[in-house]
């Protein structure tokens, strides 16, 4: 009798965290997602309402400084891989931001892409935040598939 071989797997290929987070590290993440969340919805409105940058300028610092600390933590703590699902969501978020600083009179258009973009590269599911195209592209088992 021939020995069988496991049957495929249906998930994606993840990446791990590099290093463990603090336990109080989620505490400041949700708090500095709410800030940014909150102030990045400022921006929006006043966006869609006429708001000039002059009116705006507080919401956008506070958008851009809470959204570099929230940068700062993952990278900090491991847990953002520009190589993995979640860093192209980031990558996707940032250009879309940009275009929407190249093309003024799509702005709004381009941020409110950029903020699906960014909840959706939020709340997908975990294989797909750590999936890594490397391994998408050659799994283990397959032909052209790297070995260590």
């Amino acid at each position: 009798m021939e020995p069988t071989s496991p049957p495929p797997s249906t998930s994606l290929p993840v990446a791990k965290p590099k290093q463990s987070k603090p336990g109080w590290q989620r505490a400041i993440e949700v708090g500095l997602r709410s800030l940014h969340i909150a102030s990045m919805g400022l921006v929006l409105g006043g966006i869609f309402m006429g708001g000039t940058h002059d009116m705006l300028l507080v919401p956008i610092v506070a958008t851009v400084a809470t959204g570099l600390l929230l940068f700062a933590t993952c990278v900090a703590w491991g847990c953002l891989t520009f190589t993995q699902g979640a860093g192209w969501a980031l990558l996707v978020k940032l250009a879309c931001l940009g275009l929407g600083n190249v093309f003024p009179g799509a702005r709004l258009a381009w941020y409110l892409l950029a903020t699906l973009v960014t909840s959706v590269g939020s709340h997908m599911p975990s294989t797909w935040r750590h999936a890594t195209l490397p391994a998408l592209l050659h799994p283990a088992g397959k032909p052209g598939a790297r070995t260590a």
